[in-house]
C-alpha cells in the first residue's frame, strides 16, 4: 500500500470508530501494513507550536506532524502528551497515531504572516517526525520546503532513518537556511534495543544515518540518549558507542541519562518489573526524588564518561578540565555541536560541555 498526497492507492484500507471529540478529526484508518496501528487523520488548525515562556530550550517554536509514536520506546518522556487527547500514556502512546495530513499547508500559511520573524523551529522534540508512517504520509518535504523559502532556520532530531530519503532535499535547504541535525542513539547491543524500543531502526543503521548526513555536508550531533542504569552505563557499553559515533564523523555528542516523568515513569517501571526485576529497587532510588536520576548518579556518570569521550575524540579541547560535564535540570540544556542551526547558537549561548542532563 502506498499513501499518494493523503490519498491512501491500494491495498486494504479499514475505517474504525475512534474516541469521541478529537479536534478536526477527518477519518481513523487502519491498514495492514502497521499491525495493530490506528491512524487518525486530522486536519490541523495550526502548525508551529509556541514553547513554554519558562523552558530552557535554546528554541522557541516547534512543530509536530504526528503525535503518538510507533517507535514505542519504553522510556519516552513525551508518553503523557498522549492523555491530553484521552488516550492513555501506555499502548495507546504507541498504536494511536494522530497525523497532521494538512500541515504543510497550514504551516506554508502561517510562515507568510507579516509577524513571523524567521526563529529557530525545532522538530522532534516531542514524537519524532521521521516515524514508520512518514514513509506513507510524507509530510516532511512539505515542511522543509515551506521553512526553506521563508528564510526560517530549523532542526530535526530522530531516531528514524528514513531521514535519509530527504538529504538532498534538506542539503537543498541549507543552502538557504541554517539546519541543524540530532540523531538519538542510546546503545549497540540488539536484543536490548529490541525491548527497549522495538519500533526503531537499529543502532548500526541510525550510524550509517549519522554517516550520510556527513557525506551529504550536513552537520549531525548524536544524543547518546537516554543512558539506562545497570543496563547501558558500564564503561564498555559507553567506550564501545562512542568509538562508533565517532567513526561515523558526528559534529558532537551529548550524554543524557535517563529521566522519566509522569506517563513514561509507569510504563517504563512496568517493563523494569516485567524484564529485569532484580533491578526496581535501585531505579527506585535514582529515581526517589522525581522525575530525574540523582545528581550523586550524574556526578559519578560524568567522571566515567568524560575520559571516555576525550580517547575518542569528541570532548571539546576548550573544556575546563574542572567543569561538571553532567548539568542539572535547573541549568540550560546543552544540545551537541552540529544538532542546532548557528542562529540558535548565536541567539542562546550554550555551555561548552558536551554530555549535559537535557531538560526535555
Amino acid at each position: 500500500m502506498r499513501w499518494e498526497r493523503q490519498r491512501v492507492v491500494g491495498g486494504e484500507l479499514v475505517e474504525v470508530p475512534v474516541l469521541p471529540g478529537l479536534p478536526g478529526l477527518v477519518r481513523s484508518v487502519r491498514t495492514p501494513e502497521f499491525h495493530d496501528v490506528t491512524f487518525h487523520e486530522v486536519a490541523a488548525k495550526s502548525a508551529l507550536n509556541r514553547v513554554a515562556a519558562a523552558s530552557a530550550m535554546p528554541f522557541q517554536w516547534t512543530i509536530n506532524p504526528y503525535r503518538g509514536c510507533t517507535h514505542q520506546c519504553v522510556y519516552c518522556y513525551a508518553r503523557r502528551s498522549h492523555t491530553y487527547l484521552d488516550f492513555d500514556a501506555g499502548k495507546d502512546f504507541d498504536s494511536q497515531v494522530i497525523v497532521k495530513v494538512n500541515i504543510g499547508e497550514v504551516l506554508t500559511r502561517e510562515l507568510a504572516s507579516s509577524r513571523w520573524q524567521r526563529e529557530h523551529v525545532a522538530m522532534g522534540t516531542n514524537t519524532d517526525p521521521y516515524q514508520r508512517a512518514e514513509g506513507r504520509y510524507r509530510l516532511m518535504p512539505g515542511v522543509i520546503n515551506a521553512l526553506a523559502s521563508s528564510g526560517t532556520p530549523f532542526s530535526i532530531l530522530t531516531k528514524g532513518t528514513l531521514l535519509s530519503r530527504d538529504l538532498p532535499l534538506l542539503a537543498e535547504a541549507a543552502q538557504e537556511v541554517s539546519v541543524g541535525l540530532g540523531v538519538s542513539i542510546a546503545l549497540v547491543d540488539r536484543e536490548l534495543q529490541h525491548s527497549l524500543e522495538p519500533g526503531t531502526p537499529g543502532p548500526q543503521a541510525r550510524l550509517d544515518l549519522v554517516r550520510r548526513a556527513r557525506e551529504a555536508g550536513l552537520p549531525c550531533g548524536v544524543f547518546v540518549a537516554p543512558v539506562l542504569p545497570w543496563l547501558t552505563d558500564s564503561t564498555a557499553a559507553l567506550d564501545a558507542l562512542l568509538a562508533e559515533i565517532a567513526d561515523a564523523g558526528a559534529t558532537g555528542v551529548t550524554v543524557i541519562p535517563l529521566h522519566l516523568r509522569q506517563g513514561a515513569r509507569e510504563w517504563f517501571m512496568t517493563w523494569l518489573e516485567r524484564e529485569h526485576p532484580k533491578l526496581v529497587p535501585g531505579y527506585r532510588r535514582i529515581y526517589a526524588r522525581g522525575s530525574y536520576a540523582d545528581r550523586r548518579y550524574r556526578k559519578w556518570l560524568s567522571e566515567k564518561v568524560r575520559p571516555l569521550l576525550r580517547k575518542n575524540g569528541l570532548l571539546p579541547k576548550d573544556t575546563s578540565p574542572n567543569a561538571n560535564p553532567v548539568r542539572g535540570v535547573d541549568e540550560e540544556a546543552n544540545w551537541p555541536d552540529g544538532s542546532l542551526p548557528p542562529e540558535s547558537t548565536r541567539s542562546a549561548p550554550l555551555q561548552p560541555e558536551q554530555l549535559s542532563l537535557l531538560s526535555l
